[in-house]
């Protein structure tokens, strides 16, 4: 099953395709279709308790990501979402569930509780893929973000609730709601207090290094199954607390967590997901083959749940209403919905209510269409909305001196977006004069992650003084951006050198020679230029070399689509016509003329295109 997570999870990243669908196809096949994999069996007693965990753990997960700090600046729209956004959602849920998928009073409150999820696992690639404005975007990551520990509570409260009617049928509301309340605000004081122990103990020194990822993942199994002896599920509660409020501790060895949110919930989420797909039978789809309801339910989903929700909940926002409609139609569901749906269904046919057991399928029906129906038209709903952003990748440079300076007026002339970020606000000053967009912090300070936008920038490159910093920096974006997509000033030297830099905490050296930073200070000092040359069919990348001096060095690539490859010592892209090259010369190089090119001479206007584009 591990294979079959990570396989799928491996060839979405190949293939661009959506993880969860993968991930689902090949649940399926291995479970219902072949019957390869039968988790009942395989697991017998244990398979409760393991998606139980595996949930906590997942929910933990989900709690790190949510920074109020960040939150804060996506203004009120997501408070909104959260609150106003949660009960409607949470009624127009239940209702649709009840009256048109046919489910059972307390089966369509919890599934309608479960529903206010969004998936950021989904979410967040969909936007980074359809490159969105950033207030929607900000909008529809924060409340996938939020609401998916909002969703679990939710369900966990609809859950506790009917299971205590189901004890004592005669039981008002006012008779069960007190104590669910206060089981889940004592679970969520234990699971703050838990964390707020682990980031004291965790800087002191008393947990060593290698140890900080076991202690805490024992210590979030530990704090779940303890608060769960206090209510049945009250440990979801503890642990997504424990989760937000890690996430919100100023403490820097918490670094030392992120193996933990990379590794570990990857695997839990591939391993959970296809441990529930596979266990659907046939039974259970006979719901979804022969049935009108649960395809009349996904429509009303779609096109009626949630554009009310969030209407009504932005409703006398300032928001645009083409902004509205957008996050109106995206909402894609993901693991955290299959998840919570598998572990109670378990716990509903445990307590003989009917219709529990098509939770599952119809979660997963829930899951393929929003993903397929808001994957597919994300870019057409944005560009009929004009919600769409900056549609050629950006550069993000690190650090402000002459040479990025002048780098950044080149590829702006070709319509590349920049930013430069420095933490001297002297050294910003030339960028300023130059009218370049700036941003004066610390690239690795954590307000810098609060207050700076890094989403349109598809490429990073450090060229501060300091080799090591650069080094550093790179490492710390390699990834978030891709190892392959940041790149540094700094000597190639050889990797069996004393004093050479390890290639892997290194961004990849620019520059086919991949000198560094002093030989980039010498040429600048002896005022050498940057050169852009537009290569056509006529003029090719070799008529174009031809015309550079020996001394010139290649720098980078600009495809017509607004793609930069860079040339490096252990990469050199191949150009294509259509591409800008921009290269490094000494000055009063020649330019290119009609004298230099056989295939120059041929086609003037073409030349004339050229020298202009130089």
């Amino acid at each position: 099953m591990g294979a079959l997570g990570i396989g799928a999870q491996w060839a979405a990243w190949r293939t661009g395709w959506p993880a969860i669908v993968l991930m689902l196809a090949a649940g399926f096949i291995a479970g219902p279709i072949t019957g390869l994999i039968d988790p009942e069996t395989a697991f017998g007693e244990l398979l409760d308790p393991m998606i139980s965990i595996g949930v906590a753990l997942i929910l933990f997960e989900g709690g790190l990501s949510l920074d109020l700090r960040e939150l804060r600046h996506s203004g009120r729209a997501v408070w909104r979402l959260a609150t106003i956004g949660v009960a409607v959602g949470w009624a127009l849920g239940a209702l649709a569930g009840y009256y048109i998928a046919g489910l059972v009073w307390p089966v369509a409150v919890l599934f309608g509780g479960i529903l206010i999820v969004t998936g950021p696992t989904v979410v967040i690639p969909l936007l980074r893929q359809a490159n969105i404005q950033p207030r929607p975007n900000s909008i529809l990551k924060w409340e996938g973000i939020v609401n998916d520990p909002i969703g679990a509570l939710c369900a966990v409260l609809a859950y506790e609730y009917f299971r205590r009617l189901n004890e004592f049928p005669d039981a008002s509301v006012f008779d069960v709601a007190p104590p669910l309340v206060i089981a889940a605000i004592l679970a969520g004081l234990v699971g703050y207090a838990a964390a707020r122990f682990i980031a004291w103990v965790f800087p002191r020194g008393a947990v060593p290094e290698y140890l900080k990822v076991p202690v805490l993942f024992i210590a979030v199994i530990g704090v779940f199954v303890l608060t769960n002896q206090i209510e049945h599920e009250a440990g979801l509660v503890a642990v997504t607390v424990m989760g937000v409020t890690l996430a919100n501790r100023d403490v820097s060895s918490m670094r030392s967590i992120h193996p933990f949110k990379e590794n570990i919930a990857v695997i839990l989420v591939s391993g959970i997901f296809i441990v529930l797909a596979a266990s659907l039978d046939w039974e259970e789809l006979t719901y979804l083959q022969t049935s009108w309801r649960p395809w009349a339910f996904l429509a009303v989903l779609l096109f009626l749940v949630r554009p009310i929700t969030v209407l009504v909940s932005l409703l006398g926002s300032d928001i645009p209403w083409n902004e509205r409609i957008f996050v109106a139609w995206i909402a894609p569901r993901g693991i955290v919905l299959v998840a919570i749906s598998g572990l109670f269904a378990l716990r509903l046919g445990e307590l003989g209510v009917a219709g529990g057991q098509i939770l599952i399928g119809l979660s997963f029906a829930v899951v393929v269409t929003t993903v397929i129906a808001h994957g597919f038209s994300v870019n057409l709903v944005a560009k009929a909305l004009k919600v769409k952003g900056d549609s050629r990748p950006g550069l993000l440079l690190i650090g402000s001196n002459p040479w990025t300076v002048e780098l950044a007026k080149e590829l702006q002339a070709v319509g590349t977006p920049v930013q430069i970020v420095d933490q001297s606000w002297q050294r910003l000053g030339r960028a300023r004069l130059e009218g370049l967009p700036s941003y004066h912090g610390e690239i690795l300070n954590e307000a810098t992650e609060h207050n700076l936008d890094l989403t349109p920038f598809q490429v990073l490159v450090a060229a501060t003084e300091n080799e090591a910093y650069n080094a550093l920096v790179c490492n710390e974006f390699a990834h978030e951006i891709g190892r392959d997509m940041v790149y540094q000033l700094g000597e190639n030297q050889n990797s069996e050198s004393r004093t050479a830099l390890p290639g892997s905490i290194r961004g990849r050296a620019l520059f086919e020679t991949g000198f560094g930073v002093d030989e980039v200070n010498e040429r600048v000092r002896a005022n050498w230029v940057f050169k852009k040359t537009k290569l056509t069919e006529e003029f090719t990348f070799e008529d174009a070399q031809k015309l550079l001096p020996e001394e010139a060095s290649l720098l980078l690539i600009v495809r017509e689509t607004g793609t930069l490859r860079f040339f490096t010592h252990a990469v050199r892209p191949v150009p294509r016509p259509g591409d800008t090259v921009i290269s490094y010369v000494p000055p009063k190089a020649p330019e290119p003329n009609g004298s230099e090119s056989k295939a120059s001479k041929a086609k003037d206007p073409e030349l004339k295109a050229q020298e202009k584009a130089s």
